[in-house]
């Protein structure tokens, strides 16, 4: 194991075989029984998320430390959303085991990140009271055990935040989800059919082109539960699961795909909801929707309507809180993906408030 550590101003980084552990050195990381994962986007890496885990140990000291994941950086992000969680997940375990005192577990997640920490919770995800292995592997739930009124755990620690920020969570396949393409349907056509050259796996999951022996797209199978991958009953056992939406000039993930909504759905807004977060006009609760519906059967010749409907439907059986962003009166509006994580110096004073307000609400 490679480890190196530094000090600067107050906040300790540890550099473990790549990834980095922050937290606070006015309190010793033995004490802190909270675990943040922080997990980028495509083609990303450890330090996209460095505003934000140095903002988040200042302001909880004693109560965090932030792993920024290294499992699945730069080209390791075109391997697939399924091949990427697994990885996390093997990280997640490892930080886990390095970190006895951990108690509580969080994670904040960038763009494809957060397909792949969805995918990472569901491999980790344990009923309450089974025994831990130690391992990624999954465990079965019991017969006579009803997931939806366990106190289920990841990986042994109690669920907390499930947040992310400007992710396709209903893909990037046709319907103005990739705003770059105008809404044109040939462009979007012809994208579902080259994305592969590009994005290799991730592409087709992303574009929802997987399908293969009868199995649905791995976006489908994610809004379920199967005898070893347990996605909707990791994603109801959080306290609080947020999405962060930009509502425009997001030029690679769409309003409607980040924020789960269909086109009805999406709100008007006027003005921010409070001077203390400038760039954040809208917020919205939804309760989790338990009813049998059935997918609306819309217009498009190759189902991919349909297929998003049933990708809404299966998400909304749990409960979400939707912060929706706007950077239409920034300088650097036309990089919404990448200001609304902050994701480097000169975006920090843009995407300062959205980074705030995650922190403000993250211990109640």
């Amino acid at each position: 194991m490679n480890l190196n550590s530094r000090e600067d101003h107050g906040v300790r980084t540890e550099s473990v075989d790549g990834g980095q552990d922050v937290w606070s050195s006015e309190s010793s990381s033995a004490y802190t029984d909270h675990l943040v994962v922080m997990v980028h986007g495509i083609l990303g890496n450890t330090t996209d998320w460095s505003f934000a885990a140095d903002k988040f140990v200042r302001t909880f000291p004693d109560k965090v430390i932030v792993h920024s994941s290294e499992s699945n950086i730069l080209k390791l992000t075109l391997d697939g959303v399924d091949v990427m969680g697994e990885r996390l997940a093997e990280e997640v375990v490892e930080v886990i085991k390095r970190k006895p005192q951990l108690r509580k577990i969080s994670f904040v997640a960038h763009s494809v990140g957060g397909l792949v920490a969805r995918y990472a919770i569901g491999r980790l995800y344990r009923l309450a009271g089974r025994h831990e292995s130690g391992d990624a592997s999954n465990v079965a739930a019991s017969d006579g055990i009803c997931e939806k009124d366990s106190k289920g755990t990841i990986s042994g620690l109690e669920p907390m935040n499930f947040i992310t920020v400007a992710t396709p969570h209903l893909g990037s396949r046709g319907n103005k989800q990739v705003p770059f393409l105008f809404g044109v349907t040939v462009f979007e056509r012809a994208a579902s059919r080259v994305i592969h050259w590009i994005f290799r796996k991730t592409g087709k999951h992303l574009f929802l082109t997987d399908s293969r022996k009868g199995e649905p797209p791995l976006l489908k199978r994610m809004v379920d539960d199967s005898d070893d991958l347990r996605f909707i009953s990791a994603l109801r056992a959080f306290k609080r699961r947020v999405v962060y939406s930009n509502v425009s000039h997001d030029h690679i993930v769409g309003w409607r795909t980040s924020s789960i909504r269909r086109d009805c759905e999406l709100p008007k807004w006027d003005d921010p909801v409070s001077d203390k977060y400038p760039h954040i006009v809208y917020e919205e609760r939804t309760k989790e929707d338990e009813t049998e519906q059935q997918a609306l059967v819309l217009t498009g010749q190759d189902g991919s309507d349909i297929l998003e409907e049933e990708l809404i439907i299966g998400l909304s059986r749990v409960s979400w809180i939707k912060v929706d962003v706007s950077f239409a009166n920034s300088r650097q509006k036309f990089l919404a993906h990448s200001v609304i994580q902050a994701k480097d110096t000169s975006m920090q004073s843009e995407g300062a408030d959205v980074i705030q307000h995650m922190i403000d609400h993250f211990l109640t």
